[in-house]
């Protein structure tokens, strides 16, 4: 056999020659009598996979003290150059997150982001996350820059916003391994008596002993 006939198509019979054309249209013609697929978005939420990567997220823990340590791992991860971040050190009277630094300025430029997690990837404190969020259209090219206020999650319920303290008797390394569940009262007095108008106040729970924040 030739290398011709060999890769030639096979001949159709006559019946298979006059329903040809036919065929041709036969995924079209079965999909009519299917159920429509089609999302009516926007007016109705639109469905993402769990693992979808989408708007980014500073995360909190239970106590209320930022994740973010301003290492600016991800800025270097960051194929893109669209993250900037700027740390300041920790005091006594202005602890934003456990440690020595806190993300004092942390920017997003969603107009460069490729949304590829590569700065997930790169969090040692698990600080950064990306979210489900895929609306992310704007008017103008400044709204597209994503400062730390629009970045962070919601405070944990019964947490106290920072800053304050950290738990008693408590390092970085114990916030990491996620032995502080929530906030306790000395930390929840302290904000009473340095910002007694923070609207966290109304809904902080503290844990019912130094104990159980551990």
């Amino acid at each position: 056999m030739s290398d011709e006939a060999r890769y030639a198509p096979d001949q159709k019979g006559a019946i298979g020659s006059i329903f040809a054309p036919v065929a041709g249209y036969g995924v079209t013609i079965s999909s009519f009598f299917r159920p429509t697929v089609t999302e009516q978005y926007p007016r109705e939420p639109a469905r993402v996979m769990p693992r979808f990567h989408g708007r980014h997220q500073l995360n909190i823990y239970p106590d209320g003290l930022e994740k973010c340590i301003g290492c600016e791992l991800c800025a270097w991860a960051c194929p893109a150059d669209a993250i900037l971040v700027e740390a300041a050190s920790n005091t006594p009277d202005h602890q934003m997150s456990p440690g020595e630094r806190y993300g004092r300025v942390y920017q997003i430029n969603y107009l460069r982001c490729i949304f590829c997690g590569f700065c997930i990837e790169a969090c040692p404190t698990r600080a950064l996350t990306m979210t489900n969020d895929f609306e992310l259209s704007d008017y103008t090219r400044l709204d597209e820059i994503y400062d730390k206020d629009r970045l962070l999650a919601p405070l944990p319920e019964g947490a106290v916003a920072a800053p304050h303290p950290m738990v008693e008797g408590m390092n970085d390394g114990d916030y990491y391994r996620g032995e502080v569940t929530g906030p306790t009262q000395a930390q929840i007095d302290w904000v009473r008596e340095h910002r007694p108008e923070d609207p966290s106040l109304k809904t902080a729970k503290a844990t019912t002993d130094e104990g159980d924040a551990k």
